[in-house]
């Protein structure tokens, strides 16, 4: 494992300025980022294992291979690959020949952050840092080339370079990068202004359906997730926090397990928390169970499932919403249409349900502290270990694993971190891994929030969507992470996918009146970013809601959604691309039927094509998806049918059995036998329409999912003849 220590170089950054900045890029908020060139270059940095380092970016050593440093987490969405894939694409070189390495938070600090921000969430991982990633490979090429052109003393226009290989045709000679990198390493890099970057329509490694560079050691067992961390001397905890959420701690009986094997003692994590500390995970698990533990369940204790449907019931006609949306006069034109279509809609709160569970190995001594962690934010993790051990930053280092599942639940929300870091700090100078129990996962995770709608839609003589009135009651993401972003109940955050500005997440319909309104309706669950966020739920409402107005209007689902996106072009373009390829209007064979959906988010557009049959018990199968993507820049084709292949697994998991239920103020799905994901066998045929556009950056990760479950749902309302208004389906009764 390669240590990285930062220097103390960063005399600039004080430990409160590093967290709030950490914090706000965890909350989706873009950082300044100043490009690699400059301070921290090669020459005052020297060689790196024994290779020259052209500039932060690129190492190249004398075999010609080509490190590239990754700043971004790698989840299994491949953004080590596409991000090396677009640095190589400018540097010209040989990608067989290419590695990379992951850069850590302290080096990150001590070099004035020259690698940007670090965070990896709301699928940005490429869309936000391919500009300056491909301004350094470009870079690092035109000082190679600089380099080979001064060792030839002729100009340097007189040079090219084709995989690594630097030729000058004039007199034949040829050289490669391993043998000037040394040389080029003490040239000034150039202006990054100055540096024109490549048509991505010209791309011969960028734009290509390369092997991910991360897959043999998956395959081969050699990968060392965070949870694997073996470090000499270590110890183990298994921790237990309140069951209900705000409860607290309120006594433990230490001597009931002082005796038992390898158990090093008992520690109070924080006022909701405790863990046992052993010489092995399962001997602190196994006593931590046996420790006789009394909590002070406070208030929510008598919470549930139902009281809070209540609760978001109420919303749906407080006179305390938040117009997000006023456009004409919705309610007007609804209340004099020839035909008037209502619903009330309802999704349940999800948990992330990571392969690997929460899990940290904290080394705290007397002037250093050290954390091993699967994190999808290293430098919120950097400053998490600092402010909680008190260490400063410039004494802290963060080595950041591979992660065995993300989904967001290991982004901003560095609990698990500050909890490691708690234990640690009884057992100075001894490594102390913390694994959560899958139960403890499950019982305290920033869920995906719960939330119920309200809409009403009126149509004219003709069938004509003349307005329509959505309302959401329900959690907020930002009141609980950030209350700071929300206002008045405004948040219009949890109406991702309904903007009426184009970038991110505009709703792809034009409506003559249209009212769009939430109602913030809290409770005690802890909430958090779900992969999708709030695009999967509000495609759910306005998908399915647009299919129960198109029936009702007697219009095909497909032209009717045509008719309102006619100022969309790209929304409207992936719709038509999954309908092609989906077979819209062909015939299916007899008891199988098709929905549609399309929706926006992350930057990309995203429609699907559902193929599915509901059996004379009412039990659903899926038999094929057909989804379309424009992300604007394919970097990777084959990861992005991979993300729209998982994206449907994630997707269809949560439609089909993802629930979070409430009782006594706790959360009762702790295991898979119960919070239940799609086995492989339910697993549809599906298939990817990319539909690039080449002119913006748009997100791959998340956007797709979003059209998974209306896309079904509304196949079933085909099937079925009703619509399907709550989930999971596994407790909707379909005939």
């Amino acid at each position: 494992m390669k240590d990285g220590r930062a220097s103390t170089d960063a005399r600039n950054f004080s430990r409160r300025s590093f967290i709030v900045g950490t914090a706000a890029a965890a909350g989706g908020l873009a950082i300044g980022v100043r490009l690699p060139f400059g301070s921290g270059s090669a020459e005052a940095q020297g060689a790196v294992e024994a290779g020259a380092e052209v500039h932060a970016w690129v190492v190249v050593k004398p075999n010609d291979t080509c490190v590239i440093r990754i700043a971004r987490s790698e989840m299994g969405q491949g953004t080590r690959t596409g991000l090396a894939q677009l640095v190589a694409e400018e540097l010209e070189c040989d990608w067989k020949k290419v590695t990379t390495e992951s850069i850590t938070p302290g080096q990150n600090l001590a070099r004035q952050r020259v690698w940007g921000e670090m965070s990896t969430g709301g699928s940005r991982g490429i869309r936000t840092s391919h500009d300056y990633v491909r301004r350094g490979g470009a870079a690092a090429r035109m000082m190679l080339l600089q380099a080979a052109a001064d060792e030839w003393k002729v100009p340097v226009a007189e040079v090219s370079v084709a995989n690594g290989v630097i030729t000058h045709a004039s007199s034949g000679r040829k050289t490669t990068y391993g043998k000037v990198a040394a040389a080029a390493a003490k040239l000034t890099p150039p202006d990054p202004k100055s540096i024109a970057l490549k048509n991505p329509k010209d791309w011969k490694i960028a734009g290509r359906p390369m092997k991910r560079l991360d897959t043999a050691d998956k395959l081969n067992g050699t990968q060392v997730y965070a949870i694997d961390v073996k470090l000499p001397g270590m110890l183990h905890a298994a921790i237990k926090a309140s069951p209900v959420f705000g409860g607290k701690l309120a006594s433990y009986d230490e001597a009931k397990i002082s005796g038992r094997p390898g158990v090093r003692g008992v520690v109070k994590v924080n006022d909701s928390t405790v863990a046992v500390v052993a010489d092995t995970w399962w001997r602190a698990k196994s006593a931590l169970e046996a420790l006789p533990i009394v909590w002070d369940e406070g208030p929510d204790a008598s919470q549930s499932s139902a009281r809070i449907a209540t609760h978001l019931e109420e919303g749906l006609a407080a006179k305390d919403a938040y117009a997000f949306r006023n456009e004409g006069d919705a309610v007007t034109a609804i209340q004099g249409a020839a035909k008037r279509v209502e619903a009330v809609y309802s999704t349940p709160f999800l948990a992330h349900a990571t392969m690997e569970p929460m899990n940290c190995t904290v080394k705290i001594s007397a002037d250093r502290a050290e954390c091993w962690v699967p994190t999808q934010n290293s430098e919120a993790s950097l400053a998490a270990l600092s402010e909680q051990s008190g260490v400063p930053l410039t004494k802290c280092e963060v080595y950041r694993h591979d992660l065995g599942g993300g989904f967001g639940r290991r982004g901003g929300n560095q609990d698990y971190v500050r909890q490691a870091v708690n234990i640690a700090k009884q057992f100075p100078g001894v490594p102390v891994k913390m694994i959560w129990s899958r139960e403890e996962d499950m019982a305290h995770d920033f869920y995906r929030p719960i939330s119920q709608c309200k809409l009403a839609a009126g149509l004219d003589e003709k069938g004509a969507l003349v307005g329509l009135h959505l309302r959401i009651s329900g959690q907020s993401i930002n009141a609980f992470v950030n209350p700071a972003l929300v206002a008045n109940g405004q948040d219009a955050r949890q109406l991702q996918g309904y903007s009426d500005k184009p970038g991110d997440a505009e709703l792809g319909y034009t409506v003559p009146n249209l009212l769009i309104e939430y109602a913030m309706r809290n409770t005690h669950v802890p909430v958090g970013p779900w992969r999708g966020v709030n695009t999967n739920q509000n495609a759910v409402y306005m998908e399915c809601f647009v299919e129960e107005v198109a029936r009702a209007a007697g219009a095909d689902s497909l032209e009717f959604r045509r008719a309102l996106m006619t100022k969309h072009p790209k929304h409207l373009a992936v719709l038509n691309a999954a309908a092609d390829k989906g077979g819209w209007g062909r015939p299916l064979p007899s008891g199988v039927h098709r929905g549609i959906a399309q929706f926006m988010g992350y930057g990309s557009y995203s429609a699907a094509v559902a193929e599915v049959s509901v059996s004379g018990e009412g039990k659903v199968k899926v038999h094929r998806m057909v989804l379309a993507l424009d992300c604007g820049h394919a970097v990777n084709p084959d990861q992005i049918v991979a993300q729209v292949e998982g994206s449907v697994a994630y997707g269809l998991s949560a439609a089909f059995y993802g629930d979070c239920t409430v009782a006594n103020g706790r959360m009762t799905e702790l295991n898979f036998d119960r919070y239940q994901i799609l086995r492989l066998a339910e697993m549809p045929k599906v298939e990817t329409v990319i539909v690039p556009s080449y002119d913006f950056w748009g997100g791959v990760g998340e956007p797709t999912i979003s059209v998974v479950t209306p896309a079904v749902l509304n196949a079933v309302f085909a099937a079925t003849g009703k619509p399907v208004r709550s989930l999971p389906l596994k407790s909707v009764r379909l005939v």
